[in-house]
């Protein structure tokens, strides 16, 4: 059985939608930690569909495997 690979999913408001530079740190949306790419990705569409004609809302994937670990390699593309 494979370790999961942990993914971060969370969202906020962004001063640019072509950024990272979430405006209000304090209100992040942490919509949660998942075992799989896959999962993460369903969570991240998911709140992505819901706020899509809000131009300032932005929801990303972290791969938090990679942080933890940097030396393992990646078998995913995501």
């Amino acid at each position: 059985m494979s370790k999961p690979k942990l993914h971060l999913v969370f969202g906020g408001r962004v001063s640019d939608p072509q950024s990272l530079d979430f405006n209000d740190l304090e209100n992040i949306d942490l919509v949660g930690v998942y075992p799989n790419f896959e999962e993460a990705e369903d969570a991240w569409r998911g709140m992505a569909q819901r706020t899509v004609d809000d131009a300032e809302m932005k929801y990303v994937v972290v791969h938090l495997h990679r942080l933890l670990e940097p030396e393992l390699p990646t078998e995913e593309t995501g």
